[in-house]
Formats: structure tokens, C-alpha cells, sequence
């Protein structure tokens, strides 16, 4: 399948785009403490427009809000930074244009920050009641969209974007659930979208009519009692016939009861939006939400439900994935796995106190916000280096070695790669996975690595070919907890159920309640079985999993009828159930089959075994400590680069 639409040309008033495909503003943290961009954030940005994007969208926020998430366009002094910023993604071929974005804080009189809104209505995210902003303050706010626009243009955006989505104070003016003003700004539709309209007039002003403007609109907040996508029909040709250049679809508020970015989302879920505002206006729209990979984006503009693709942790996750795609190198695009570990990061940040984000951002991208790191010299000695282990720590350290110009031959004991991403691809929703390890295979070919499968590499095997430097990279073990009755017949590794190598049947009973357990236990029940029970020692089912995702898994869990049952410790398995402690207090939980998922655990032995096999001895990932794929990666790529 070829991508003849996707890298079609195609201009927004006069902003003439080599492909449509747009890279969505995303929240990153890497701003500077005093709001500026610095050479974290341009860098970042930069890596994107040489990776092939046709259009760059990055946010500002036209007013301060105290915290440095966003970079600022409310002062002149911001010019410098920007200018750099917008030049280096000209550089590359891609336009860029500045969205500008008020969340729900900001310094309205030289003050502290505030928490304000249209009409004080509880916000669930920061669990407070909003100011309600006064008409003099909307004029503020109206005034500084368009300094922010002029600005823009001054240091060298090619267009303009307004939010309003996410729930977000734009937003809240918007929807009926956020907005019970009795004043020109309240009410109806029209009074409701009017702040919107002002500031696009403003923008026009200040800006000049020959600026394009885009509108990130929310056009479902699948919100009980909120906007639809009725009504959001009508606010599109107001905004067209306003001189709103394109639309970019936003669904969702931060809150909504609905996933917006979810492993069990299907790809592209949300273009039947797109479609439908796209029958009514005759400007570009933009469709956006779960579209990941190029296949799914050319189908969507061959079926007409769009212009534009926008693609936002698709490229956080793989800078390089249009130039890739072009290049029919589809196979080597690092996928991303929407576990919302970069949510999770950035939702710290903004609202939990977090010292910003240093750690990585991405969970198979070790590079992102740390894109300055990707330049990989030469080594002052060339090495041969064996790698025991294709699990994701393996196969990045092989490949980083590799493409460093060391010889590399990873040693594999299975037939094939992954490691335990095999077995963790296999629950429900999990597709991505196989695609992560489908790409680092080729990516670690392609940079000369050999590998070696169906091989048990021990100590005596190194020390007979004698490589320069070893990287264990043979991840953990099953953690088998000490439990009267374990080694029973009835009693059975989750790994093993997960694989097809042992069956159920009757009633199961799960223990362990992590995601390997949750997942097992959806796995179970897609498979037919009808009574399964989930047992978690610890206070909260699911704790590892990332917290934007978590309450989501858990309601299609129970929604399943799985029944979960957290402050439960196991205490002995018999052929008719477990007997457990439960609160302190002692009970039994009858069942046939029990499937133990209660972890893993690093094997320090396996480690000493291999001390003096080689003149250099590396550990990463799993078999070091138990952790997640993000953490498996980014490991990976340190002792890759350091040897």
C-alpha cells in the first residue's frame, strides 16, 4: 500500500504544506523555568520537522500561569527563542505554527496565579471551585490572544492555533456544563462561543487578516450534558465564516468518563468526527486521536473523513515515522504503545508538584526530550560485544553498539525476539507490542547486529568465543510466591495460560492483581470463561498500572464481571480454592483453577555466574530489577552508548 494522499501536498490559506501530516501540540514540561524555549525544547521540535512532518503545531500560552510547562508568548522577550525555534523547523522543510492555549490557572492582575472560569463550576481535576472571571478580564484575555498571535507572526510561526478543548477555560466558555453566566457570554450557543469569536477577530487585527488561523475544537467533550457534535457543526461555519482557516479535531475533556488515548481504543476511532464537520464547512479539517501509524492515516483520507492527519505520541514516539513511511520503511517505525507514560509524566509535573521531567518521555523512545544525546561517535576501540537476551533492553543496547560500529551478536535462548514481550502481547489490546518488537528486531539488523536464536549462551559459551564485552540482558524470572500448596495440579503460571502451553476450567482465581494478573484475567474471560476472581495483597488492583489509564481498565474489568479483590493476601491453595486474609480477617475463595501472576524478580545468581566471562560484564534491564518496558529501554540505550 502506497501513501499518495498522505504525502500530497496541500495549503491552509496560503501555508503551503509538503504532506498532511501534522504534528499535534503536546505538553511537554521541557520549557525553560522563566517560560522561554530553550535549546530542550527546540531541539525536541527540531528532531520532529527533520523527521519529516508537514506541519509542526507547538503550544504557548498567550498569558502567564506561574508554572513553566508552556513557553510564553505574553512578552516581547520571548521573541529570541522563538525565532530560533520557528528557523529551525524552516530548515528541515516544515511549517510551524503557534497554538495558543489558557488551561484553567492564570495571572490576570500582576498577582498570584489564580484558578478561574466562565462561572464557578467545580473542576474535578484540580478539585477546586473556579473564580468566575468578570467581563473586564474576558477583555484581558481576548487582548492577550492576539498580542500572542502578532507575536507569533513576529518570530516566524506560520500560523496560528486557538484551543479550545481539554476542558480548558476556552472550552468551559463553550460547553453548556461549564458555562451558566446570565450575560452576553452565557446561554446560547451564539453567547456561549462569543469570547471565541472575539479572539479570533483580535488575532485578525493584530496579526493581519493574511495570517491563517486554526481552531483546535472540541467537537464531542463526551461529557454527560456537554457539547456534541451538533452543535459543534454550527460553531464550525461561525468560525469558517469568522476566518478560521482549519480545524483540528479535540475530543474529550481531561475528565470525561470516555478514553481519549487507550491500548483498547481502535486506531483512527475518532474520524467519523472529522467526517462529520467536514460535510459542513470548506475549510481543512484535521482528524486526530489514536491515528499512529501510516496505514490507518491514508485510509482515512481516502475515505474522505479528512485533510489533514494529525498525529501527536505517534511522534513522540518516532520522530522519523513520515520520512520513514515515504521512504517504505514502514516496518521500522518504534509504534506507540498508548500506555500514557508521557501523560502520566506531564500530569506530575503540571498538577502533582513534580521538579519537571528529566527521566525520558516516552516509553520506547529513550531520546525524547533528550534528543541532544542521539549523536552516537565512534568508540575509541572497536569491540566485538555479545548481547544475551532480545527483550527490549537487548535488542536497544544491540543497537545502539551496532550503530556506534561495534560488532554485535545478540544470543538468544527462544526462536525468535522479544524476550517476555512475546507473552505480553498476547492479552487484549496488547497488538503493539508485537509491532514494538517487529521494529527493534529490524532496527538492530539494519545496524549490522547478528543474532543467534534458538542458543543458550552461558558462562562457559562466552568464555570459548571470548568477546570483548558481554551485556546480560536475560530479563526476570517468575516470582513463585512461598505459599502452602503452590506446586499443586490445579495451580498454573499466568505466562503459561497466556501462552496456550496450559489450559483452565472451571472457576479461576487469579493471584496477584498487577497488570500481568488484570490482563490475565481479561484474557480469561474474552476466551469464555465466566468466573474469574482477581486477589491483590496490596490496598489498590492495577497499582502499576500508569494512573490516566488506570480507572478506565479497571471499569472494563468489572464491566467483564471480573471480581476484584484488593487488601487480600493468599495464605494457601488447595484443589478447592485459596485460603486467604482478607482485611485481617481469615476467609476461603472457592475455585478450580488458580493462576498465579504475582510477579517477577531479579536472579542475582544468574548474574554472578557470568562475573570474569568477558573483560566487561553488563546487566540491563529485567534481570537488574523487575521494571517496565520504558525503564527496559532507556537502560538499554545507556550501556549501548557507553561501551
Amino acid at each position: 500500500m502506497g501513501f499518495d494522499r498522505l504525502f500530497s501536498p496541500i495549503a491552509i490559506q496560503g501555508m503551503e504544506l509538503k504532506n498532511r501530516i501534522v504534528m499535534l501540540p503536546m505538553s511537554t514540561g521541557f520549557t525553560e523555568p522563566d517560560n522561554t524555549t530553550g535549546d530542550r525544547f527546540i531541539n525536541f521540535y527540531t528532531e520532529r520537522a527533520k523527521g519529516g512532518a508537514g506541519l509542526i503545531v507547538i503550544p504557548f500560552t498567550p498569558m502567564s500561569d506561574g508554572a513553566p510547562i508552556e513557553p510564553g508568548l505574553f512578552d516581547d522577550r520571548f521573541l529570541p527563542g522563538v525565532s530560533r525555534l520557528t528557523s529551525e523547523i524552516h530548515s528541515y522543510g516544515a511549517k510551524a505554527a503557534a497554538q495558543l492555549i489558557i488551561s484553567y490557572i492564570v495571572i490576570l492582575h500582576g498577582g498570584l496565579p489564580e484558578i478561574v472560569g466562565p462561572s464557578p463550576v467545580f473542576n474535578k481535576i484540580l478539585r477546586t471551585v473556579p473564580r468566575e472571571l468578570t467581563r473586564d478580564e474576558i477583555r484581558l484575555i481576548v487582548s492577550a490572544f492576539g498580542d500572542a498571535a502578532r507575536r507569533s507572526r513576529e518570530g516566524g510561526f506560520d500560523a496560528v492555533e486557538v484551543l479550545v478543548g481539554g476542558g480548558y477555560i476556552l472550552n468551559r466558555f463553550l460547553s453548556p456544563i461549564g458555562n451558566e453566566r446570565k450575560d452576553e457570554y452565557g446561554g446560547s450557543l451564539e453567547n456561549r462561543m462569543r469570547i471565541i469569536l472575539e479572539i479570533i477577530e483580535d488575532i485578525r487585527e493584530k496579526a493581519g487578516r493574511d495570517f491563517p488561523i486554526m481552531c483546535r475544537l472540541n467537537v464531542d467533550e463526551q461529557m454527560p450534558g456537554g457539547h456534541t457534535i451538533e452543535e459543534s457543526k454550527e460553531v464550525a461555519r461561525a468560525l469558517e465564516r469568522a476566518g478560521v482557516s482549519a480545524i483540528t479535531i479535540y475530543t474529550g475533556w481531561h475528565e470525561s468518563p470516555v478514553p481519549t488515548v487507550a491500548p483498547s481504543l481502535p486506531k483512527g476511532a475518532f474520524a467519523h468526527l472529522s467526517q462529520k464537520l467536514k460535510e459542513c464547512i470548506d475549510i481543512p479539517v484535521i482528524a486526530t486521536n489514536r491515528i499512529n501509524d501510516p496505514y490507518i492515516a491514508e485510509k482515512i483520507l481516502a475515505e474522505g473523513k479528512a485533510d489533514l492527519i494529525g498525529m501527536g505520541r505517534a511522534l513522540l514516539a518516532d520522530p522519523e515515522l513520515p520520512n520513514k513511511a515515504g521512504e517504505g520503511r514502514v516496518e521500522e517505525i518504534l509504534p506507540c504503545l498508548a500506555c500514557s507514560e508521557c501523560l502520566a509524566l506531564l500530569m506530575a509535573a503540571a498538577y502533582g508538584g513534580a521538579a519537571g521531567i528529566d527521566r525520558s518521555f516516552c516509553s520506547v523512545n529513550p531520546l525524547a526530550g533528550k534528543e541532544a544525546e542521539g549523536l552516537l561517535d565512534a568508540p575509541a576501540r572497536k569491540k566485538r560485544v555479545y548481547v544475551i537476551g532480545s527483550g527490549p533492553a537487548g535488542m536497544v543496547a544491540a543497537r545502539t553498539a551496532a550503530s556506534r560500529g561495534h560488532e554485535v551478536t545478540v544470543l538468544e535462548r527462544e526462536s525468535g525476539p522479544g524476550g517476555r514481550l512475546v507473552t505480553a502481547a498476547l492479552p487484549p489490546f496488547k497488538d503493539e507490542i508485537r509491532n514494538l518488537v517487529r521494529s527493534l528486531h529490524v532496527q538492530g539488523r539494519k545496524a549490522g547486529v547478528k543474532f543467534r536464536f534458538n542458543t543458550h549462551a552461558g558462562p562457559e559459551l562466552i568464555e570459548r568465543e571470548k568477546p570483548d564485552a558481554v551485556v546480560l540482558a536475560t530479563g526476570a524470572d517468575v516470582l513463585i510466591p512461598p505459599v502452602p500448596g503452590i506446586g499443586g495440579r490445579n495451580v498454573v503460571p499466568a505466562e503459561d495460560v497466556l501462552t496456550g502451553h496450559q489450559s483452565v476450567h472451571g472457576s479461576v482465581i487469579v493471584v496477584g492483581g498487577g497488570m500481568v494478573g488484570c490482563e490475565t484475567a481479561e484474557f480469561l474471560v474474552e476466551r469464555g470463561v465466566k468466573d474469574v476472581t482477581v486477589l491483590e495483597m496490596l490496598g489498590r488492583m492495577a497499582d502499576n498500572v500508569v494512573p490516566t489509564y488506570r480507572p478506565f481498565f479497571l471499569a472494563r474489568l468489572k464491566d467483564a464481571g471480573v471480581k476484584l479483590e484488593a487488601n487480600t493476601t493468599v495464605t494457601g491453595i488447595t484443589e478447592q480454592g485459596v485460603s486467604v486474609v482478607k482485611n485481617e480477617v481469615p476467609g476461603f475463595v472457592p475455585g478450580d483453577t488458580v493462576v498465579l501472576a504475582a510477579g517477577f524478580r531479579a536472579d542475582p545468581e544468574k548474574l554472578e555466574r557470568f562475573k570474569g566471562s568477558a573483560a566487561e560484564v553488563y546487566s540491563v534491564g529485567d534481570c537488574v530489577k523487575a521494571r517496565t518496558i520504558k525503564d527496559a529501554i532507556e537502560e538499554g540505550f545507556r550501556v549501548g552508548k557507553s561501551l
